[in-house]
Formats: structure tokens, sequence, C-alpha cells
């Protein structure tokens, strides 16, 4: 694996942890809470949220997957022809308290296209957004509620988290684009 690994696997958990109990305290306990990971490692860290609120409160949490290729503004920049995952939203989002879960948070565009999807599907009460790495050099007026780690970084240099379910390892590693 690149990059020089700035958080390990246990420091990722317990990050997961604190994240879980900051959404189960800005919750209240009579409303269910509906995380959205967005594709691809959006999804996992939301499955591992719903499991650690659900384990550390009585708080019900549906859970779906969000592709937001074809709500991107910079479509026709990145792809000739974009693959288009399928989105699994397996509850009526009007509403509900949405949670948007990412794995780093940068320009805020992958955030904008996410709230654009769900309101495509219908009137949420709330949309929130939790995300493991807030890098910053946001382009647009997007923060998250949610933050496992500040990672001030350059431009020129890129954030991988890495998740066990599609690269065999827990981490978070800042490399170099040079």
């Amino acid at each position: 694996m690149e990059g020089k690994v700035i958080v390990n696997g246990e420091t990722m958990a317990r990050m997961m942890a604190r994240l879980s109990h900051e959404i189960i305290e800005q919750n209240p306990s009579e409303e269910e809470i509906c995380l959205i990971g967005i594709k691809r490692r959006g999804v996992p860290i939301a499955k591992r949220l719903q499991e650690n609120i659900e384990k550390f409160s009585d708080i019900r949490v549906e859970l779906g997957e969000l592709d937001i290729t074809l709500y991107r503004d910079d479509l026709s920049e990145r792809y000739t022809e974009p693959h288009v995952n399928s989105s699994v939203i397996p509850f009526d989002v009007n509403g509900k308290r949405i949670v948007l879960v990412d794995d780093v948070l940068f320009t805020g565009r992958t955030t904008r296209a996410a709230m654009d999807a769900v309101i495509s599907l219908g009137r949420p009460k709330k949309i929130e957004l939790c995300v493991l790495v807030d890098r910053g050099h946001r382009e647009l007026p997007i923060s998250a509620n949610y933050v496992g780690k500040n990672i001030p970084t350059s431009r020129k240099e890129f954030v991988s988290v890495r998740v066990t379910e599609f690269d065999g390892v827990d981490e978070i590693a800042l490399s170099s684009r040079e």
C-alpha cells in the first residue's frame, strides 16, 4: 500500500465508535436514524456506524447505499461513459433524519451530488454529513456535522481511507500526487 499510514485500524475503530456516539447524542432516540453510505467506501463505514449505534443505544438505524455518479457536476470531465452502480435506499426518505456517510470530505462536490440524489427521492426532515476525514480545500459551502479526523493537506497530497471490505486492511494513509 502506498503512502504514510497516519491512522491505523485500532485508531480508526475508535474514531468510528466516537462518531457513533456523536450521532446518537445529536439525534433524539424516539426517531430512527437513516444512514446512507456514499459508494464506494462510505457504504462499509455506514454499516459499521449502524452496528455501533444499535449496540450503544436502543435507536433503530435504517441503512442505504447511494451511487452519486449521475449527479456529479464534473461527469463529462471525468468519464466518457460513466459506470453507474445502483443505489439501494430501502426506505422512504420523506420526513426522515438522513446522515450521509463518506470517507473523505475534500471539495464538497461529492456531498452536493449526494444531497441532490437524496432530494430527488423525496424531502427529508434533515440531512447531515459524517466523514472519517476532513482534508479541507472546499469549493462549495459544505461542512460535516461529524468528523473523525481533520487532516490538513496540500492539493498535491492524497488521503486514502482503506477498509477491510475493499482493501484488506483498515487504515488512513497520506501520499503525494507528484
